[in-house]
């Protein structure tokens, strides 16, 4: 049974009750003054405390989805590049693989049918370049599917949760389809094709969409690979002002970073909750090949300072309080940004680092940011 399965969750927690009524139970006859009574005692309460700590700890892990397998969690996954060879288009390059479809639920959902709300598909998306691949979903708004759009290109964004967080997540606790439906109907955004994933491709390591020496490649394959791949499977444009890249906490930090190094990709970022520099953990390990030079311009403040700044626009999102540091870091990348990089941020008054934020902060973002996606050329 997986680390996430509700069978593993209700054993659990059956364990932990069954252990903390028998050591209830028992502890009138573990009451003795002997050598092995107080062992038992003392081994009933370890039992007890492990199995109840396991049932809250699995209770926050399907919450957050900090692991979302055994293999995650333990470390014993594959950490080498996943390469899937799929169906090229005539040029050769890599076509998106749908493996699944699922309906658009709350927000402005309206029914089944795409061409009402929309659809999602479960996609497995190849890079030719990097070698890499990862599974996601792909939102397709109902203007899709609707025969006035049919030579119509449409605007995307890749969006990324944070590490390790699951794709699924950015549709079950973010509901991004729904969200962008509702603003869609609002007349607040336009329709726009999202791309859900994580924001590592080669898991279970954390590669902070960094290029690593000698290891996965990380930004090629979220800078050439997936918008080559999307491009080549769906109605969407190819110029990059209709680009976008958004996410929260690691998925801020990669949107912020890949916009600010890829210009010519991603013009538009948002960031919720992010972070402004690489993470240095047993997650990440050796990111920069012991380079400073590339450990510096993974630093975002580094960069502002020492960098000709970009010609991109990017949307901060987070909170005042409660969200550790963000606000004096936000506020000190603000300040440091110039002309021609523009910024703009959105804060809340309190909130933590979590999906309930991220999820108020969610429909602003949206807004902001398809105020700032353009479609040259509409035809196909």
């Amino acid at each position: 049974m997986g680390l996430t399965s509700h069978k593993v969750l209700a054993l659990t927690v059956l364990i932990a009750v069954v252990m903390t009524a028998g050591t209830v139970w028992l502890w009138p006859r573990l009451a003795r003054r002997t050598w092995q009574a107080v062992l038992g005692r003392i081994g009933a309460l370890l039992a007890t405390q492990l199995t109840v700590l396991a049932a809250l700890g699995l209770v926050a892990n399907n919450y957050f989805a900090f692991y979302s397998s055994w293999d995650d969690l333990l470390g014993t996954g594959e950490t080498g590049p996943v390469v899937i060879h799929n169906k090229a288009d005539a040029s050769g390059r890599l076509l998106v693989e749908t493996i699944g479809h699922a309906s658009v639920k709350g927000g402005g959902a309206m029914g089944r049918e795409p061409s009402q709300s929309g659809e999602i598909r479960k996609v497995r998306i190849d890079g030719a370049a990097s070698r890499l691949s990862t599974e996601g979903y792909v939102y397709l708004p109902p203007q899709y599917f609707q025969p006035e759009y049919a030579q119509r290109q449409f605007p995307a964004v890749i969006v990324s949760t944070g590490f390790p967080g699951l794709a699924e997540n950015l549709i079950t606790r973010f509901n991004y389809p729904g969200a962008a439906l509702k603003l869609l109907q609002e007349g607040k955004m336009q329709p726009t094709v999202m791309v859900m994933v994580r924001p590592s491709p080669a898991l279970p390591q954390d590669t902070e969409c960094e290029d690593i020496p000698g290891g996965a490649q990380s930004d090629t394959y979220f800078t050439k690979d997936v918008p080559a791949a999307i491009q080549a499977s769906f109605r969407v444009s190819s110029d990059p002002q209709a680009w976008a890249f958004m996410g929260n906490s690691t998925g801020g930090y990669c949107a912020l970073k890949l916009a600010m190094r890829h210009p010519d990709v991603f013009p538009t970022a948002v960031a919720l909750s992010a972070y402004y520099d690489a993470a240095d953990d047993p997650t990440t390990g050796d990111l920069f090949g012991g380079s400073k030079q590339r450990r510096d311009e993974a630093n975002l403040m580094w960069r502002l300072k020492n960098l000709p700044q970009p010609k991109v626009s990017v949307l901060l999102a987070g909170t005042k309080k409660g969200d550790g540091n963000y606000r004096h870091d936000t506020e000190a990348f603000v300040d440091a940004v110039q002309a021609p990089m523009k910024v703009s941020y959105s804060m809340l008054e309190n909130g933590g680092h979590n999906f309930e934020t991220w999820s108020a902060l969610l429909p602003s973002s949206l807004e902001w940011l398809s105020q700032h996606l353009k479609v040259p050329n509409q035809t196909v």
